[in-house]
């Protein structure tokens, strides 16, 4: 198909993939304003080029992906398409273009009514969430802080038998990223005042907790503390905040709530809302 056109907006922290090594899933919107799933996309591994950041267009030849139901699921043609940054969209009149997409098509506050969607017949797996109120902002230890070594070693022995791999020079200094040793939270509840408690897999809160702990050189306490200043303290409590919600392809038909939070959209808080994008 012709080259597809998507506004990225979500970035998930790296995981490990004994089939693709270290990838990250991609969400993204298309022209129309509605949602796109990319994977696997080695995001590490791409050239500086073709690092996008959140809110970049981007074009990539793409293709429905057929091992995922999910409809907004689809793959680079192959694991190594080249992909194009074409523009950025800024922050300038309280993000009004990166409003002009995001909201195209709305917005939920009802979670079992978006829940409900997950299971019927449309599979609906990623949308625009607006919570009513966040009560809280949490985290959990993870009971092991490293990767499963087992999966190491088969990524490390998939390095070494794969004949293209092996022709790769970043693969032999390449390091997988490391896990996050917490899991994040938001409590927050909906317009019928139902209450939840979900899962936060941005990479952006990854990369916040590393440089919260390394700026108070090695104190975990006070990068917590740090991490949860910025999205409750900031995002929750200053922000017109909205969660981009997605559903895990393990959970999607079987869990209680599939969904995760996989971003955020903080503009500020106008004291009228216009819908003038």
């Amino acid at each position: 198909m012709a080259k597809t056109k998507i506004l990225i907006t979500v970035k998930t922290y790296p995981t490990l993939s004994t089939k693709y090594d270290e990838t990250v899933c991609t969400a993204g919107f298309l022209e129309d304003g509605s949602w796109i799933r990319l994977y696997p996309i080695p995001f590490r591994k791409k050239s500086y080029e073709e690092q996008y950041k959140k809110y970049d267009w981007i074009e990539m030849d793409i293709v429905k992906n057929k091992s995922d139901f999910r409809k907004e699921s689809y793959r680079p043609i192959t694991i190594d398409t080249p992909i194009e940054r074409i523009d950025h969209l800024d922050t300038e009149q309280n993000w009004r273009l990166r409003k002009q997409t995001v909201l195209k098509n709305g917005f939920y506050t009802n979670m079992d009514e978006l829940i409900t969607e997950a299971r019927s017949d449309d599979k609906t797996s990623l949308a625009v969430f607006k919570p009513t109120v966040v009560k809280d902002f949490v985290w959990k230890e993870e009971e092991e802080r490293e990767w499963d070594k087992n999966k190491l070693a088969e990524i490390q022995h998939l390095r070494e038998t794969d004949i293209f791999r092996q022709l790769e020079k970043e693969d032999k200094i390449f390091e997988v990223v490391k896990k996050l040793p917490y899991k994040f939270y938001y409590k927050f509840t909906d317009c019928t005042g139902k209450e939840s408690k979900l899962m936060i897999e941005d990479w952006e809160i990854g990369s916040l907790f590393w440089n919260c702990l390394k700026r108070h050189e090695g104190n975990e306490a006070k990068a917590l503390a740090d991490v949860r200043k910025k999205y409750f303290d900031d995002f929750a409590k200053t922000k017109d905040l909205y969660l981009f919600l997605g559903t895990t392809f393990v959970h999607h038909n079987t869990g209680r709530n599939p969904f995760i939070i996989i971003g955020t959209f903080t503009p500020k808080i106008e004291s009228q809302l216009s819908f003038d994008f």
